[in-house]
């Protein structure tokens, strides 16, 4: 091979060729484990989840929950009032079909009061970032603390991190006042081409109303490059004669429909669930008992059909109303609030030391006891976002800690934390994150325990053990 090669000039050998040659060969590395399906369940409160077609090129909509009467496609208008408590989350990315498209896509969301009496929509929070300037993508290793919040590495990355942390971009309205029959603009946000833009809001209704998310490109006014955003006007000649966004997403494989390559599509609809927040504990119990020395036991994270680990359980999020060629379920969870309590305890006569970590292992649906990881980790990000822990130290004190985990497929990771507990001790942390928008399932939460003495022999029968506290 290295005869053939040298022979060879660069030009004719490809790229993609050379970086094979000087990659090192992967091995796939099985770890026998107890794989446990994940306690709890997503909450009750509906996400309209604006997510496909991904790639914006002209205008159209995304995503209407309207009714159908009166519009000129039917079928574009998912009929669904909202009221109360829901979230708003979209992703999209704006690209141009010609040297000559280059105006930049802006992408609105557009809310109607239907109703005879005035509604007023509250923005619990809302943040919304772009890559170009936001957050650009760029290399970070795999686990870097992140306590001020400025490490993130992509839109989504930032978005997840910064809800965590409650911060609220003064970007949106603290609150719409709605008159009856009138709509108004929640959001009208410009996406440079070759950007994306993720976009999360919590909100509150005291009524019905019926939202749409659309793209547009901006407005060219003259002959020169200047352009505006769409007004409102537009953006409602847009809801009701225009039609679904095209180009569209490759449509997903029907739900039990078994081939080789499943195709989970992306989300253009309202999905149910925006958290999952549990206490894990031994069955009927008030504390999770520590895995005994050496071995180790997951949770896994964000599962989908044809990918639970052996476990049968399907996390993504049931869709409530949804377009017919896009995902049958809300797959991947992007931007769900994943908050886990573990009341650790060790029942052994002897310190043992816990660590909890997040791992990426390879996917699969087969109902074994193991995890598969790959040495070196594959190419592709799989995992790029913030996570929070707390706990108390043996002081006492609560440690309250931020790291960024950029994980690749088959990652093992490193420990988040690591715990020393005493015979009968009870020490509970708290694990908390977004799953990032731009991530992809599963992950696990793996607890696993070792011994954190040494045995150093001298002669047949005496033993030092050094304890490492």
């Amino acid at each position: 091979m290295l005869s053939l090669l040298s022979a060879l000039t660069l030009a004719q050998v490809p790229q993609t060729a050379i970086d094979a040659f000087h990659r090192p060969a992967r091995e796939t590395i099985v770890q026998p484990q107890e794989i446990r399906v994940l306690p709890g369940k997503l909450d009750e409160i509906p996400v309209f989840n604006s997510n496909s077609p991904e790639v914006l090129y002209s205008a159209g909509i995304l995503l209407s929950t309207f009714p159908p009467q009166g519009m000129f496609a039917p079928s574009a208008h998912l009929n669904l009032p909202l009221r109360g408590r829901f979230d708003i989350f979209s992703h999209h990315i704006a690209r141009g079909r010609t040297e000559e498209d280059w105006l930049p896509k802006y992408h609105g969301l557009l809310v109607r009061n239907p109703n005879n009496y005035p509604v007023v929509m509250n923005v619990v929070q809302g943040v919304s970032y772009v890559t170009n300037p936001d957050a650009p993508f760029i290399d970070l290793p795999p686990v870097v603390e992140n306590r001020g919040g400025m490490v993130f590495s992509g839109p989504g990355s930032r978005l997840a991190g910064d809800v965590l942390r409650g911060v609220d971009d003064n970007e949106f309205p603290d609150r719409l006042i709605l008159q009856p029959g009138e709509s108004k603009m929640l959001f009208n946000l410009p996406i440079q081409l070759g950007n994306a833009r993720s976009t999360l809001l919590k909100v509150e209704t005291s009524g019905n109303v019926y939202m749409a998310s659309l793209a547009m490109p901006a407005i060219q006014q003259g002959n020169q490059r200047a352009h505006r955003p769409p007004t409102l006007e537009e953006w409602e000649n847009l809801l009701a004669q225009g039609y679904l966004a095209f180009p569209r997403d490759r449509p997903p494989t029907p739900i039990g429909e078994t081939r080789r390559e499943v195709i989970y599509g992306r989300v253009a609809g309202v999905a149910r669930g925006s958290q999952w927040q549990t206490q894990i504990v031994d069955e009927g119990g008030s504390y999770l008992s520590i895995p005994k020395l050496g071995e180790a036991f997951s949770y896994p994270i964000s599962t989908v059909n044809a990918g639970t680990l052996g476990t049968g359980q399907i996390q993504s999020a049931p869709m409530l109303v949804r377009y017919p060629d896009t995902a049958y379920l809300a797959h991947g969870n992007y931007g769900v609030h994943y908050q886990f309590t573990l009341p650790l305890r060790n029942n052994g006569d002897r310190r043992k030391t816990v660590t909890l970590t997040l791992q990426t292992p390879l996917k699969s649906d087969r109902e074994v006891g193991e995890l598969a990881f790959l040495e070196p980790p594959g190419d592709r990000v799989f995992f790029r976002g913030s996570v929070q822990v707390r706990y108390k130290d043996e002081l006492g004190l609560l440690r309250e800690q931020f790291f960024h985990l950029v994980q690749r497929q088959g990652e093992q990771g490193k420990p988040l934390v690591t715990l020393s507990l005493k015979p009968g001790m009870t020490r509970e942390v708290t694990v908390d994150f977004l799953y990032p928008p731009d991530a992809t399932p599963p992950q696990v939460l793996t607890v696993s325990t070792e011994d954190n003495t040494l045995q150093v022999n001298k002669g047949s029968e005496e033993k030092i053990e050094i304890n490492f506290e």
